[in-house]
């Protein structure tokens, strides 16, 4: 029988058979014994005596070696977990147990790909296809797969540079963050020790973009509210990029998910898709139905008695895949009219974010406290939204200045 012993670590392969089957066999079992105590994890594989076991473990014949590859993929898996936490002093069942469940490997590459997976099993394609954006920009940049133990402070000084020859500093802040994730998990399992962490203060910091929010004015907002070139193509996409304004500047994700049942008592409710599986305190945001959301709600909407959702994107029965489709394409659409629509009025390139910055920066310039402009953009504390109009203050400093002068 396979007998594998790793400082103190015994893992072998044996026929459980405390539990028999409706077949009356009994499941093929990778054995983990450490400290007195053990700890099996299933093969898939079913036999009926252990003499049987051994047999297929030895035999030459094709069916058989078709069993041992399934075994011995199983068994070089649970080995290749055990030989990184023995390597690194921080072997427990916990630890195992978590490397396995999370499919964790060797390398980065790998870590990745199990996350990919999980959040495709969740369901959450948006998030999935950011990390498979650096999945795909680490294929570019290195040949082969990284070790856990290869990303470094210079390794991810070199990725950066690496980055910035073709984007920009978002972009680079947008896969550090993956890749931070990534390795805080491998901190968290024992896959690397806390003075191998490579990110964090003296280390590698993640450097955000300081680029320039764009907000629009009451003038501007008019200027497009009235801007027409005849198609209704370019109506339908404008009226819903100001529909997104009104509705405290929510996302499209959350705006092909608004129903007819979200309206209540002159106002529509909502939960942010964004961040609902992120916190546990989930909160509703209300935004006041203004006359103009009533108008293209009016004009655009599908009939209440037909549809349950308000604008005609979303089927009952659709998918996650199908929601995260929809929400791409409305998405894209919107921004190539609103681009159309911003070069034509000479105010720049105007997408769906402009109007959620333009929501907060409106209110913001009426006299809105910030902590009245929190809650209504779905933030989760009030520091966030500060720093989401930290641009905003910095023009307040600059109009105040000026009034010292003489």
């Amino acid at each position: 029988m396979i007998k594998v012993v790793k400082n103190g670590v015994v893992v072998s392969v044996l026929l459980d058979t405390r539990t028999v089957n409706k077949e009356g066999t009994y499941p093929v079992k990778i054995k983990v014994y450490f400290q007195g105590k053990p700890k099996y994890y299933p093969t898939g594989i079913c036999m009926s005596t252990k003499e049987e076991l051994e047999e297929v473990l030895e035999s030459k014949l094709k069916k058989n070696i078709e069993i041992q590859d399934i075994i011995g993929k199983e068994l070089s898996r649970i080995l290749k977990n055990v030989d990184i936490l023995v390597e690194r002093g921080t072997f427990s069942f916990s630890n195992l147990n978590n490397m396995l469940g999370k499919n964790i490997g060797g390398t980065l590459n790998e870590m990745i790909s199990a996350k990919i997976k999980e959040l495709e099993n969740e369901e959450k394609f948006g998030t999935s296809a950011f990390y498979k954006g650096t999945l795909s920009l680490l294929k570019r940049y290195m040949k082969h797969d990284v070790p856990i133990n290869e990303v470094t402070v210079e390794w991810l000084n070199g990725l950066e540079k690496f980055i910035l020859k073709t984007a920009n500093q978002t972009t680079v802040a947008m896969n550090m963050r993956n890749i931070r994730a990534t390795m805080n998990i491998a901190k968290q399992v024992g896959v690397i020790r806390e003075s191998d962490y490579p990110f964090g203060r003296g280390k590698y910091q993640i450097k955000e973009s300081s680029g320039k929010k764009k907000a629009l004015n009451k003038k501007q907002l008019k200027a497009i509210a009235e801007y027409s070139d005849g198609s209704m193509t370019t109506e339908f996409y404008r009226d819903l990029w100001l529909f997104i304004y009104f509705c405290n500047g929510l996302n499209v994700a959350d705006l092909i998910s608004l129903k007819f049942s979200d309206i209540q008592n002159g106002e529509i409710s909502f939960i942010r898709k964004k961040t609902k599986d992120r916190t546990r305190d989930v909160k509703r945001i209300y935004a006041a139905i203004t006359p103009e959301m009533y108008s293209i709600i009016n004009k655009w909407g599908n009939d209440p008695k037909k549809s349950v959702y308000i604008f005609p994107f979303l089927k009952p029965g659709d998918s996650a895949w199908e929601h995260e489709k929809k929400k791409k394409n409305l998405t894209k659409l919107i921004n190539k009219r609103m681009k159309m629509i911003g070069e034509k009025l000479n105010l720049g390139k105007i997408t769906t974010y402009v109007a959620r910055h333009t929501y907060a920066t409106v209110l913001r310039n009426e006299g809105v406290p910030i902590s009245i402009i929190s809650p209504m953009l779905g933030h989760s504390s009030v520091t966030t939204t500060e720093i989401y109009l930290a641009d905003l203050e910095s023009e307040y400093r600059a109009k105040n200045a000026s009034l010292l002068s003489f």
